[in-house]
């Protein structure tokens, strides 16, 4: 099918979008400093800051995956999503009490009070390692989708690797330079802007859906519900895409894997992330950032079960037109996409495109701050150094970000060369191998009182994502079980367990 959005439509959305993006950038840097780009000030209000964590917790990925997976997986990502919720609070009343006690700008300097410089040192490789190659992979995703809607004669005639290059180049330059005055200010009310593009995409998504089926929300709701899956190859075969629980324990979508490692990811990758952190951070005070989790616990449920509606009304959609094979589609996460491109005309087109945009530019300026902070505060010590300036400090900094945007754009371009879908997952599924060490380590600084041997942690945090993969493998081929995103906690307690053995006797 064609694109029903016109290319200077396209240019002119992009634009606006990237204008409007820009003056808030702009307005909310205004007397910046370089505590302003790395703690905000601690002036950011707790309500902004949780409605903006919406965007940076679903990003450009999730935004097409998550409505995608519904044909294969109906809403077996709900008891994630409540444990989401429940790990939002632990955050609150166990990780965000010890942090703003110890000041901290970066999150890993716990570390080294409590245990060593060895530890510290891995935490922050770490988190390094685990963000950077998971935001890249994350903005290789949304430029993938980003190149079908230029035109095809462009394409050819820049080849499909110029293309990509440039639409690369142009969407980090414009991440970097919304991000690199600002730092966390800019991007806590940026988030808010891309926050509410993106749900307004979602929403007049479902409506332009509905007038093209001819409901009305009664109808919608009585046809998504009654709707059956009845794809022979998926795990829901005959039941409504609507059913949240699997209770078959080999699947990765089983309720109780499910709920656990909603907790565990959450905790490992929003409360031991130090991109996600720095926003809490910059609240003013404790009960501020505390009331910041709670608020985002309720919304995230409430938006995830938003985006699941989508993605039922979306298969009800695409069986009700012909399935996979009327629309040319070859895998979930180009459900979305698809529909909206060429389906719903060129209202729907332009929405889907600024909520695609909406939901990556949150993930990537987050992580790109995120990484410049820890490289300055962890690695070059700009809280501890005395013989550094304020405009020496800035000068760095903003050498520092560009490095981390080059970074972003190597591994991009490595991915696009491979062209394998199998590299991809392997990446993303790296981060539940690379938390782990950060979820061990931790939890054992806070529930334990025990000294260790500072120099082992790195060898600890190297073996057991090994470990895990090892026991990972044995029980999928021989006994048919997979761990899932489970992956993730019983590579925390493997390195919690790894952390007691090298404890001072």
């Amino acid at each position: 099918m064609e694109q029903s959005l016109p290319f200077a439509w396209t240019v002119f959305a992009f634009a606006v979008y990237t204008i409007l993006l820009f003056a808030i950038s702009h307005y909310s840097a205004r007397g910046g400093s370089a505590n302003s780009f790395f703690k905000g000030d601690r002036q950011a209000p707790w309500f902004v800051v949780a409605y903006g964590m919406i965007g940076a917790s679903l990003t450009g990925v999730t935004f097409i995956s998550v409505p995608g997976n519904v044909w294969t997986q109906n809403f077996f990502y709900m008891p994630m999503v409540l444990g989401f919720a429940v790990g939002y609070v632990i955050i609150a009343k166990v990780l965000l009490p010890l942090y703003y006690r110890m000041g901290l700008t970066s999150i890993y300097t716990y570390l080294d009070e409590r245990f060593g410089r060895s530890s510290y040192w891995t935490g922050t490789s770490f988190f390094i390692l685990s963000r950077l190659l998971g935001a890249a992979v994350r903005v290789y995703v949304v430029i993938v989708v980003l190149l079908s809607f230029l035109p095809a004669s462009f394409v050819a005639s820049l080849g499909s690797f110029g293309a990509f290059v440039l639409v690369s180049l142009v969407f980090l330059l414009l991440v970097y330079l919304y991000t690199y005055r600002g730092g966390v200010r800019s991007i806590i009310w940026t988030d808010v802007l891309q926050t509410s593009f993106m749900l307004l995409a979602v929403a007049l998504s479902i409506i332009f859906i509905c007038k093209d089926m001819g409901w009305n929300f009664r109808e919608m709701f009585s046809s998504v519900g009654s709707a059956l899956n009845e794809n022979s190859f998926v795990v829901g075969n005959g039941r409504p895409f609507t059913s949240w629980f699997d209770w078959n324990w080999s699947h990765g979508t089983n309720v109780i894997k499910q709920f656990i490692s909603g907790i565990v990811v959450t905790i490992a990758m929003t409360g031991l992330d130090q991109s996600m952190m720095q926003k809490n951070l910059a609240c003013k005070d404790l009960k501020s950032s505390q009331k910041n989790m709670y608020s985002t616990a309720a919304i995230i449920v409430a938006v995830n079960l938003f985006f699941l509606l989508l993605g039922a009304l979306l298969c009800v959609y695409v069986n009700s037109k012909g399935g996979f094979e009327a629309f040319g589609i070859a895998k979930t996460d180009q459900i979305f996409p698809a529909v909206a491109s060429t389906c719903l005309g060129a209202g729907a087109a332009l929405f889907f495109l600024i909520g695609l945009i909406s939901a990556s530019y949150p993930s990537a300026g987050a992580a790109m701050t995120s990484l410049t902070s820890t490289i300055c505060v962890d690695f070059l010590g700009f809280n501890r150094r005395s013989d550094l300036d304020e405009k020496s400090k800035e000068r760095k900094r903003k050498l520092i970000q560009a490095g981390v945007t080059l970074a972003f754009f190597l591994i991009m371009t490595v991915l696009f060369l491979i062209s394998n879908d199998s590299v991809i997952n392997i990446i993303y599924k790296l981060a539940s191998y690379t938390y782990g060490p950060l979820l061990g380590i931790f939890f054992f600084g806070i529930l334990t009182r025990a000294d260790i041997h500072d120099k082992a942690t790195p060898y600890v945090a190297v073996l057991s994502p090994l470990l895990c993969l090892l026991l990972n493998t044995v029980l999928k081929n021989s006994l048919g079980f997979d761990l899932g995103f489970s992956l993730l906690l019983v590579n925390g307690l493997l390195s919690f367990a790894g952390m007691a053995l090298i404890s001072k006797r």
